[in-house]
């Protein structure tokens, strides 16, 4: 099976075929979209909640430190600080069409 690898300047591409617009107009927009949720997400805030009504929800939450973590080459302990982890739960049309038979 191949992989198909998507780059922003797909979705520009994209959204201005559907607007039938130009891609040097559509650009900014797409930019600024994808500036803002990082924005968003980048905040000092424990948990981030970004709802994409019918796409889906991009979350960032706080995981523990964890004193003891092993690092597989080495098997030697390390100690892994408290840091916060991004996570996206697609939405319920993307959940369907994923689960479709091939």
């Amino acid at each position: 099976m191949k992989k198909r690898t998507y780059t922003k300047m797909d979705i520009v591409k994209r959204v201005a075929n559907q607007t039938k617009s130009s891609c040097g107009k559509t650009a900014p927009y797409v930019n600024e979209v994808f500036a803002t949720m990082r924005d968003m997400m980048c905040k000092n805030h424990d948990k981030i909640r970004i709802e994409v009504r019918n796409f889906g929800v991009f979350e960032v939450k706080p995981t523990k430190a964890k004193p003891r973590a092993r690092n597989p080459r080495t098997n030697e302990e390390v100690f892994v600080p408290a840091h916060k982890k991004s996570h996206f739960r697609p939405g319920k049309i993307i959940k369907q069409t994923l689960k479709q038979p091939i």
